[in-house]
């Protein structure tokens, strides 16, 4: 069961999209939109997307890819989109863009790979659609471990306080254990996220907000 914490993506179907465009940056940058909404990005926001995120093109001229090439894998669905577009318009991806695609035997094997860590088939497509929306930047890194991960702690701590022991010693330590255990996989979000995601992240609701209302004893 998908877990009502995730900051909910967009889907991205080829078919609502076909590939018309000369220009797959163009493109790209026009699904990214999409999927995301129109919202400006603050100084604030492009440095802290450039301290934990790379330039889709520096990566590629890193791993000898060719970067438009790269950017037809994502429009094709076969690569998630990018994780923010800078002010600049440089596309934004995590570091480990292309890890899941090599531990899975290469890009064409990625979805079967991907879609079989969640026994229930229509879990593994929707988590797939997530994960090529390029929305989970929730996560300081996105593999199907970490999803499940998030996914089992957020669900734990919000069902806490409906706990037989809740208030108590032990409960508080099990609660924050919880919360410290979700804040170790979750990076600090921007404001843009709160735009896009048209709310409080889920740092905001599952670890600061815990933490202010279960201070630590």
């Amino acid at each position: 069961m998908l877990s009502p914490a995730r900051e909910t993506p967009a889907l991205v179907r080829p078919e609502d999209h076909p590939m018309t465009e000369t220009d797959p940056k163009r493109q790209l940058a026009e699904r990214f939109r999409e999927v995301n909404g129109d919202h400006p990005m603050t100084d604030a926001d492009d440095a802290y997307v450039s301290a934990r995120f790379v330039a889709l093109e520096e990566l590629c001229a890193l791993h000898g890819r060719d970067a438009d090439a790269v950017r037809r894998l994502m429009l094709g669905r076969r690569l998630p989109l990018p994780g923010y577009l800078r002010s600049d318009g440089a596309e934004m991806v995590p570091t480990d863009l292309f890890a899941l695609a090599d531990e899975a035997g290469g890009v064409d094997l990625l979805e079967t790979w991907f879609t079989a860590h969640w026994a229930d088939p229509g879990t593994g497509r929707a988590e797939w659609d997530a994960y090529l929306s390029g929305r989970y930047v929730c996560l300081r890194s996105v593999t199907p471990a970490a999803i499940r991960r998030k996914d089992h702690l957020t669900a734990e701590i919000r069902a806490a306080a409906e706990e037989p022991d809740a208030g108590s010693a032990q409960w508080s330590e099990r609660l924050h254990a919880l919360v410290d255990e979700l804040d170790a996989l979750e990076p600090a979000f921007t404001a843009y996220d709160r735009l896009r995601f048209d709310g409080p992240t889920s740092r905001d609701t599952f670890i600061d907000a815990v933490r202010a209302r279960f201070p630590r004893p």
